[in-house]
């Protein structure tokens, strides 16, 4: 239909990942992928529908014809009961057709839903971390500033485990602590 190649493919994987990021290629993928489910599912829905509207309108054509041709009176029990059935099956029909109508709708909300997520979905993907002068401008308690502001700065260095870390924490709060008891 395309005529994609396997390359081609690669390629648009190549670009969207350097694009989006690894974050996010995931999230884009099922998005793309639930629109394209969409939309299929929509075109199959119209061309079902136009069928059925075709028959309808045919249907109701040949009604008027034979209505026309002959009076109603002076058709046999068998026609007029044949007529009826034509009656009930053009109004099935038109049932049918507004059930159509409401699965489309439905399809349309569950599309602007995917579409929905994936946007909060990038939004939360984006949210920028604090920095340690954003914490201590942002905090009225200066104390509390000062012990988030060393836990922000302070950094893993390599074959420290995790008890130096705690132990480089506690100290740089006590310092923290020290310099606002001074002040």
């Amino acid at each position: 239909m395309f005529d994609i190649g396997f390359t081609e493919l690669l390629l648009v994987a190549v670009i969207g990942l350097v694009v989006l990021g690894p974050e996010r290629l995931p999230v884009a993928v099922r998005t793309v992928a639930g629109w394209i489910r969409a939309m299929r599912s929509m075109a199959a829905n119209v061309q079902n529908e136009l069928s059925q509207e075709l028959k309808l309108q045919e249907l109701q054509e040949t009604l008027k014809k034979v209505e026309e041709k002959a009076g109603m009176e002076a058709l046999s029990p068998e026609l007029k009961q044949s007529m009826d059935e034509l009656r009930q099956a053009a109004q099935s029909l038109k049932t049918d057709y507004q059930a159509t109508t409401n699965d489309i709708a439905s399809e349309l909300n569950k599309a602007k839903e995917i579409t929905e997520n994936y946007d909060t979905a990038v939004k939360d993907a984006t949210i920028p971390t604090p920095s340690a002068e954003q914490i201590q401008e942002s905090d009225p308690d200066p104390e509390h500033a000062a012990k988030m502001a060393a836990v922000v700065e302070v950094e893993e260095p390599k074959g420290l485990s995790t008890k130096d870390n705690t132990a480089q924490l506690d100290t740089k709060a006590k310092n923290s602590n020290q310099i606002e008891s001074e002040k």
